[in-house]
């Protein structure tokens, strides 16, 4: 090669590097951008997807740790690099593999929350919280150049700060997953829960806890609770309501005018958000005054009383009995899960702790045949989910043999209650769920002599009474 072609080489390179540095920086924009529209393309629509997409998800509390630790590195390297220039170098590396784990474990946590259908304000905070600081990370790859170089000197330093903000939010959200939403705030000091608007957790003698909670249980919490979250709230607790949903906040303490929740409680029953929705009956009167009494003193969760109401105390469910080691048939369940398609999941890593039967991926097809496969396996069962399935008044015969359930949801089911009796002598039970069903209040009479029964709904059904009732100190019957 001649000297003048090398020169006209060494001449282009600089050329070549602006070239690759462009396309780079425009991937990284088109990056950005494609995380920013995640949500809107792909929606966490409440349904469970593909078995790979769970499977992959649940490495997601596994890599979520390795971009907090490069992120938390990052800042350390900067300041330590002015006095330790190779320090700087190392912080651009690990800088490029804090970009490229933020988004391996938004991938995975998608991938989770999509695959297993989950969904929920926390959720959403959490989803937006990894896509906030997966951006800005890219942010600071693409700022860093300019920083170095004295001829951008603010954006870097801005959104590294940004940053170290995001991951404080994102990783609180995830622990609210996993732990609770007072998981960080529980023990901090009442002047701190002060500062950070942070909510006390429900005393359990409390207003809330004797009155406002069961009147949510009863009515609202099937549409707000953990199996099915409209709008984006939940109201099977203390933090969670308090947490608001898609449109904010539906409590604001002292203020009944702009309570969301109670203005939705109190619409004419036609209105299209009126609340409780699908067709339910709307709360009684002394409900409503007692929500609305609760909100004007405060919604405290930790007062005892309020002025003009008494609290009654309401029925204990009884403690789980053990269910027996089950961990020898383990290699039957497996046989039978991949045989029916419905699945018997451990509660805990416990086998005393029991299994819980869900046929939600084979619903339409479930049926009492099927059912009765699972006999042998039935005194280790603590709940079982036959929603939707084809099980009719014939399956109640196998699920007398469930000695240890304790919840059972038949909604929407062809059953007629003409084999509830042979329930009786499930003396854990204390859930169970007719609602959408044909059971009749001649069918359902034999449950009034279960005694540990505290949570029978029978919504939509020829035995729903004209107006929620609770006998029994608290039984809800709507």
């Amino acid at each position: 090669m001649s000297s003048q072609s090398v020169a006209a080489d060494e001449a282009e390179k600089p050329a070549r590097r602006d070239r690759r540095t462009r396309v780079a920086r425009l991937i990284l924009w088109l990056v950005i951008a494609e995380l920013l529209l995640l949500p809107f393309v792909v929606p966490l629509d409440g349904k469970t997807h593909a078995d790979w997409q769970q499977f992959l998800g649940r490495f997601h509390p596994l890599a979520v740790h390795l971009p907090i630790g490069f992120l938390l590195l990052v800042p350390f390297l900067e300041l330590a690099g002015r006095r330790r220039p190779a320090l700087r170098e190392a912080a651009s590396v690990v800088l490029s593999l804090s970009a490229v784990a933020c988004l391996a474990a938004l991938t995975l946590g998608y991938l989770l929350a999509y695959g297993g259908g989950e969904s929920g304000s926390t959720l959403t905070l959490h989803m937006w919280g990894g896509i906030a600081l997966s951006a800005l990370t890219l942010l600071c790859v693409l700022a860093r150049p300019g920083w170095l170089a004295g001829t951008l000197p603010l954006p870097y330093p801005a959104a590294l700060t940004a940053v170290m903000l995001a991951l404080v939010f994102t990783a609180h959200e995830g622990g609210s997953i996993t732990h609770g939403s007072t998981y960080l705030t529980r023990y901090m000091p009442a002047g701190l829960k002060g500062i950070f608007g942070a909510t006390a957790d429900a005393n359990p003698d409390s207003f809330y806890a004797k009155t406002i909670n069961p009147i949510f249980d009863s009515n609202c919490v099937s549409c707000h609770g953990s199996s099915k979250v409209e709008g984006g709230l939940r109201l099977d607790s203390y933090g969670r309501l308090m947490r608001g949903g898609r449109d904010g906040a539906v409590v604001v303490p002292g203020n009944t005018g702009r309570s969301i929740l109670l203005q939705r409680i109190t619409l004419p029953p036609g209105d299209k958000h009126f609340m409780p929705s699908e067709g339910k009956p709307p709360l009684k009167p002394d409900q409503i005054a007692a929500i609305t009494a609760w909100i004007r003193q405060g919604a405290s969760p930790t007062s005892i009383s309020i002025a003009g109401f008494a609290t009654t105390e309401r029925p204990k469910d009884p403690p789980p009995q053990p269910v027996g080691d089950y961990s020898a048939l383990m290699p039957e369940i497996d046989a039978m899960d991949k045989k029916l398609g419905a699945k018997l999941v451990p509660v805990s890593s416990k086998p005393s702790d029991g299994l819980i039967l869900e046929t939600v991926d084979v619903a339409p097809t479930f049926n009492d045949a099927q059912l009765a496969q699972l006999a042998k396996f039935a005194p280790y069962i603590v709940e079982a989910d036959l929603a939707r399935t084809a099980i009719t008044d014939a399956g109640f015969d196998t699920l007398a043999t469930f000695t240890h359930l304790r919840s059972l949801h038949l909604e929407s089911t062809a059953i007629t209650g003409s084999g509830l009796a042979k329930l009786a002598p499930l003396t854990q039970l204390t859930y169970l769920n007719l609602s959408g069903t044909r059971v009749t209040q001649a069918a359902a009479s034999p449950l009034a002599s279960m005694k540990n029964l505290h949570h029978l709904y029978l919504f939509n059904t020829p035995a729903q009474p004209a107006a929620s009732v609770q006998p029994d100190g608290g039984r809800p019957t709507t």
